[in-house]
């Protein structure tokens, strides 16, 4: 009997359980299922797991920041190279830089900061229906198999609810929309380790946040010739979350110029609790063809 993951699930969780090779060195693999160049989400999450395993448990992390430089070889392993910048009683900060050989893929800055109580205010979330009246991802993406084929084929360790049409379903019906929210929680059970759950959040934060700048003009994956690629991202931590359960991702596009377009997002809790903030910047190049 085979001993290798079986679901996208467990290859995910494989992929964050890093080899510590040497002090502060880590390595990570890449899931069976892969674009062509290394998933964004995957490797930030997994520099935020290097990041994390070198610092005391008691410090939540506060911000994680990735700058990407070169683009990922899914047939190769990846080095994690952590950079102890600073160790207080509530303070850390982390460098992790993400290597093949001698290319740098990306590198990430980290802090961790257990601040105590003071004033608190937060951004609403907004109202939409619960996941359990919607569909799922696979529902949605029934008929378009040759549409959008990369995201038929990928992973999906994540269950996806739209509460509203996805790209390619908006496409096709002519709309359009400023912003996309969307219900994302794992797809099965996960181990009760708080780093893990946070790790998957970070994986699944480059999952929709650039899709409402081609949204925001009537455009889809598939349906139009767009060639996107990551930037920097950067998500800031807010509060614990809990990635078994429910957790609404609200995100929308307040720029796009100079073929560059920028995505934010929040992370809410199932009871309205702002839990993290996303922005994103990507390098988005539009072919417009002459039949449309």
């Amino acid at each position: 009997m085979s001993s290798e993951p079986n679901t996208d699930l467990e290859e995910l969780l494989a992929v964050l359980d890093l080899t510590g090779v040497d002090d502060d060195v880590f390595v990570g693999s890449h899931p069976s299922k892969t674009p062509l160049r290394t998933f964004g989400g995957q490797l930030m999450a997994q520099s935020f797991v290097a990041a994390s395993r070198t610092v005391a448990e008691h410090l939540p992390p506060g911000a994680l920041s990735v700058h990407f430089i070169n683009g990922g070889d899914p047939a190769r392993d990846i080095e994690f190279r952590v950079h102890r910048l600073r160790d207080e009683r509530r303070f850390a900060n982390r460098r992790v830089d993400a290597m093949q050989g001698d290319t740098l893929i990306a590198t990430s800055m980290v802090s961790y900061l257990s601040g105590g109580s003071g004033l608190e205010h937060s951004v609403e979330a907004p109202a939409v229906a619960e996941p359990e009246t919607l569909p799922r991802l696979r529902e949605l993406l029934s008929g378009y198999e040759e549409v959008v084929p990369g995201f038929v084929k990928a992973p999906h360790p994540i269950e996806w609810r739209y509460t509203n049409d996805p790209a390619w379903v908006m496409r096709d019906k002519g709309g359009q929309l400023g912003h996309n929210r969307v219900w994302v929680k794992a797809d099965g059970v996960i181990p009760e380790d708080q780093l893990l759950h946070t790790a998957m959040m970070v994986y699944s934060s480059d999952t929709t946040v650039l899709d409402s700048i081609i949204t925001t003009h009537g455009l889809s994956w598939g349906f139009d010739r767009i060639f996107a690629a990551s930037a920097n991202h950067t998500v800031w931590f807010h509060r614990p979350v809990r990635f078994d359960d429910w957790v609404l991702y609200a995100t929308s596009s307040p720029v796009a110029t100079d073929s560059r377009g920028l995505g934010t997002g929040h992370f809410f809790d199932r009871s309205g609790q702002l839990l993290a903030t996303v922005t994103q910047e990507g390098v988005l190049k539009y072919f417009p063809s002459s039949k449309r």
